[in-house]
């Protein structure tokens, strides 16, 4: 990782640089050729100048071979469908503009996610993997890979039925953590993005991602792993600015930021993504259904009605450790 020059993924704190950016749909730069079959035995190729329909730009990644920039391949764990829209979306939009390779893992199913009986009508679990497939779309993402664990609900508690997908809380780690492994070989991947000890603001599945990823970076030999996060003190700032003038569900209980994510202080990584905001809130808008409930709107679609300005004071930075690697 350098401070300033060609942009190494992560960029360091305060790193900034010149971006050309695709935003969305069918602005996404040309994707990066998938391989045939399971196996992925070859590094990404970087296409640079004529070599590619639309140009690379000339500082993408950080090392040069007789002229030549290579590109990475960073690969993004998630729990849920909608996670990757909220905590790192921006980020993956501009991986893949800047010419990266962005892999999109999903861990489980959302079938356990908050949503109006509407939206639920016919099985939540089938709409929420049509809306992640939505949501990869607007960030230029080149593979979604989908786990096959069910959600585990919001207190790690639910049970599979006989002959029924297993809660990811229930899967054996080393389970999961292989197979993890597996798709970052099969990638090649330069770049883990987990998340931080807490799981974020604690869900138990967010948790599991956690320890999934420092034992499958560490199984596949991945140069470096980061962990998105938020900063803790304003978070609980903001939530408490919220609260005078948003209602929140009963179960909300809104201290549970003090204690949630990560003290600004340990943040090694802040992300500019104000450039890619339009990808953001495309991939955001894409997840319909956790914005609602049959007793009012979620905190989706509040940040959704955000004006412009605020939007990007809010979503303009994303967050991250370093947890492994330099």
């Amino acid at each position: 990782m350098k401070a300033g020059g060609a942009p190494v993924w992560l960029p360091r704190t305060g790193a900034s640089a010149a971006l050309h950016g695709w935003v969305g749909g069918s602005a996404c730069p040309q994707r990066v050729p998938a391989y045939g079959g399971s196996a992925y035995p070859q590094r990404v190729p970087a296409y640079v100048g004529s070599a590619y329909p639309q140009r690379v730009p000339a500082y993408v990644g950080s090392a040069r071979i007789g002229g030549v920039t290579t590109a990475k391949t960073l690969v993004f764990l998630h729990a849920h469908p909608d996670d990757e829209a909220l905590l790192t979306a921006g980020t993956m939009a501009r991986a893949a503009a800047e010419g990266n390779r962005v892999v999109l893992v999903v861990a489980t199913d959302g079938a356990e996610g908050l949503a109006s009986s509407a939206m639920s009508a016919g099985g939540l679990a089938a709409r929420r993997s049509a809306e992640l497939d939505a949501s990869a779309a607007a960030l230029c993402v080149h593979r979604v890979v989908r786990l096959p664990y069910a959600d585990s609900g919001l207190h790690g508690d639910a049970v599979a039925l006989p002959g029924g997908t297993v809660p990811f809380c229930a899967a054996p780690v080393d389970e999961v953590a292989a197979a993890v492994a597996e798709v970052l070989r099969a990638e090649h991947a330069d770049v883990l993005v987990s998340y931080d000890a807490n799981g974020g603001y604690g869900h138990p599945d967010h948790v599991r991602v956690h320890e999934i990823g420092l034992l499958a970076a560490d199984l596949a030999g991945t140069p470096r792993l980061f962990e998105a996060t938020a900063p803790r003190d304003l978070m609980a700032k903001a939530v408490r600015a919220a609260a005078k003038v948003y209602r929140f569900p009963p179960e909300f209980d809104p201290t549970s930021f003090e204690r949630a994510f990560t003290a600004s202080a340990d943040i090694t990584h802040r992300v500019d993504v104000t450039r890619f905001l339009d990808s953001k809130r495309a991939s955001m808008a894409a997840h319909a259904s956790q914005g609602t409930a049959d007793d009012g709107p979620r905190s989706l679609s509040v940040f959704l009605a955000l004006p412009r300005p605020l939007y990007a004071r809010v979503f303009g930075t994303e967050y991250y450790v370093l947890r492994s690697g330099r």
